[in-house]
């Protein structure tokens, strides 16, 4: 990170106070060679949940690592551009100090500790906290009345648990650093249909009890505008095309080429030249 961006760390930026997350023109390399995101922005309300979407590769998951700053372990870099959480630029902070301030990222995958228990994992995610353990105490009751399922499999080793129950886990123990904000990277990935309905409904239901806002960074494009409010479409690390996700879920290139209806009728990816999407959209 220039020295220059770690001199405006900690920075008030007055206008961007009333979004939660603001992204602007980020531009990031990975081994000072490999250009993967090119003048990315996005913005995430205060109590919004916003949706990324694109396909496999199209850069979403290095997207949500460079607002939670952990790009350097995969010697990647943000070269360009701001990103400013809560009011303050944020790009030179540790992973830590982020999570201190209330962002924290769920993983692809559903990363537990698979020897230990449900709960020892819950409990890892309080390990930034100063408030005590009746607190931390409390905040794991409400994250077992969140999910039930995890109350029940409390003493179970992590590793022996199914994915669905793990993904809650994963959540859950993000919820126990009390965070502002969970950029949530495709919580969707290997699970049953109904399994999916179930978490998305439980980020809606925290979205609205508990006021976090959340950034879903997804490929299945009809779960995810069904529960955002706004959404930002990747392609080849570029923004080609956002808006509110009731106008999205009506965009015909969306329902083309993300929902796989076009016409009317169910059009095959492999019969389009993707050439001709991006010239759409990037025209």
């Amino acid at each position: 990170m220039s020295a220059v961006a770690a001199a405006h760390v900690g920075e008030a930026v007055v206008s961007d106070v009333a979004q939660v997350l603001s992204v602007n023109n980020i531009e990031v390399i990975y081994d000072r060679v490999i250009l993967v995101l090119k003048g990315v922005s996005l913005t995430v309300p205060q109590g919004g949940i916003v949706a990324l979407l694109g396909a496999n590769g199209a850069g979403k998951t290095t997207t949500l690592k460079a607002i939670s700053n952990l790009l350097g372990a995969e010697r990647g870099d943000v070269t360009k551009g701001t990103i400013i959480f809560k009011g303050e630029r944020v790009e030179a902070l540790s992973p830590n100090d982020l999570v201190r301030r209330g962002c924290i990222q769920v993983m692809e995958g559903r990363h537990c500790f698979a020897h230990l228990s449900i709960e020892e994992n819950l409990l890892t995610g309080a390990y930034t906290r100063r408030d005590g353990g009746s607190a931390i105490r409390d905040d794991l009751e409400m994250v077992y009345n969140y999910f039930p399922r995890l109350r029940e499999r409390r003493s179970s080793l992590a590793g022996y648990t199914s994915g669905g129950e793990q993904q809650m886990c994963a959540i859950g123990r993000a919820l126990m650093s009390r965070p502002t904000m969970i950029l949530l990277d495709e919580p969707s990935m290997g699970l049953a249909p109904q399994l999916v309905e179930e978490i998305f409904e439980i980020v809606k239901q925290l979205n609205a009890n508990e006021g976090v806002s959340f950034l879903l960074a997804e490929q299945n494009t009809n779960m995810a505008l069904k529960y955002a409010s706004y959404g930002y479409i990747l392609e080849n690390g570029r923004v080609v095309l956002d808006g509110e996700a009731s106008a999205l879920r009506e965009n015909d290139d969306v329902k083309e080429f993300y929902l796989g209806v076009g016409g009317g009728e169910r059009r095959s990816f492999r019969n389009v030249k993707s050439y001709r999407r991006r010239k759409r959209w990037l025209s």
